[in-house]
């Protein structure tokens, strides 16, 4: 039979949002110049951005930093920057750079990253949160601590954005906590340390299929999609969603391969009830328009009731889109 046996842990992976260069700066700077262990780095960024981040936080890295290459195999004591567009992944000591299904509106996704590096490296691997808005990265932190990595998250009162580190700390209340400063540090001792890795690890079924999700860019058929029925839609193709649960934290995906956390979905829900009103309001202003421009041409023996029965009727859907203003404040503010 097949015994455990002790590893080092050799892969870093680290996620931010906004306000999280500053934060990479400092943690960047902090990490040994020896350190054992390859570090991945994901910043959510616009899909047509380009980028800088390489240059930017290699002027403050003591380790080499560039752009992930796909298929690239990975070395310690690199610094390897996701790039726009792309998820980047980790399987078998390589990168992968997939344009699979965003996740929480991004791509690359800090979601992505860790759950691939939960799957393929485990107890291995050191996952960082860093500053950004909403639970982006939550979802994997977890992930990644079931599987047996370590976690590490950025003072939530020295993040620009505290979000991000606090959802992190919710899921796993045990991880490191520190300022972005020390942390370099921190992740230096931890990869310095040995841990014991299972002979056989036993992975979650719905990990691996959202990792082959990320990885082939395939829809899962029925039967083997993660998780249970969800009473909810996928803002983005409108799919049917599933809950997956990871340890202390929640989150949905659609057969396509979105996948949401629960605050990124209630954000983009929130975005579509704003257009739908929006939407039905024009569209009830536009109709009263109609109205008016009938009554205009009326004509004939009946044109006084023709008026009448249009001017009434452009009065009336005016007061309905009065009444979408004024039971939705907060999406739209009412006409002075």
């Amino acid at each position: 039979m097949a015994q455990s046996r002790a590893v080092n842990r050799d892969l870093v992976v680290v996620g931010a949002s906004a306000g999280g260069v500053e934060a990479l700066r400092a943690l960047v700077a902090g990490l040994p110049p020896e350190l054992a262990a390859a570090v991945l780095v994901v910043l959510h960024m616009p899909a047509g951005a380009e980028s800088a981040l390489p240059v930017i936080l290699g002027r403050c890295s003591p380790l080499p930093t560039a752009f992930a290459r796909d298929g690239e195999p990975m070395s310690p004591g690199r610094l390897y920057i996701a790039v726009p567009d792309r998820h980047l992944l980790v399987k078998d000591g390589h990168l992968l750079l997939s344009r699979a299904p965003k996740q929480n509106r991004a791509r690359p996704a800090v979601d992505a990253l860790f759950r691939s590096a939960a799957r393929w490296y485990g107890p291995r691997t050191v996952g960082v949160v860093l500053s950004g808005s909403l639970d982006d990265g939550a979802a994997g932190l977890a992930a990644l601590h079931a599987a047996g990595g370590i976690c590490v998250v950025q003072d939530p009162a020295d993040a620009v954005i505290e979000s991000m580190p606090r959802a992190a700390l919710a899921v796993v209340p045990e991880a490191v906590v520190g300022p972005a400063e020390r942390l370099g540090a921190a992740i230096g001792q931890l990869v310095a340390e040995s841990v014991t890795r299972p002979a056989e690890p036993s992975l979650d079924s719905d990990l691996i299929t959202e990792t082959d999700m990320a990885q082939s860019e395939r829809r899962v058929v029925a039967g083997e999609q993660p998780g249970r029925a969800a009473p909810v839609s996928c803002p983005d193709c409108s799919g049917g969603m599933r809950a997956v649960q990871t340890g202390a934290a929640l989150h949905y995906a659609c057969h396509v391969g979105h996948i949401w956390s629960p605050q990124t979905l209630l954000a983009a829900q929130q975005e579509k009830i704003e257009q739908a009103l929006w939407t039905a309001v024009s569209m009830l202003e536009e109709q009263a328009n109609i109205h008016r421009a009938l009554a205009e041409r009326a004509g004939g023996s009946r044109a006084a009731l023709t008026q009448t029965h249009q001017l009434a009727a452009a009065d009336e859907v005016c007061r309905a889109a009065e009444v979408i203003r004024k039971h939705f404040p907060e999406f739209l503010p009412e006409l002075p």
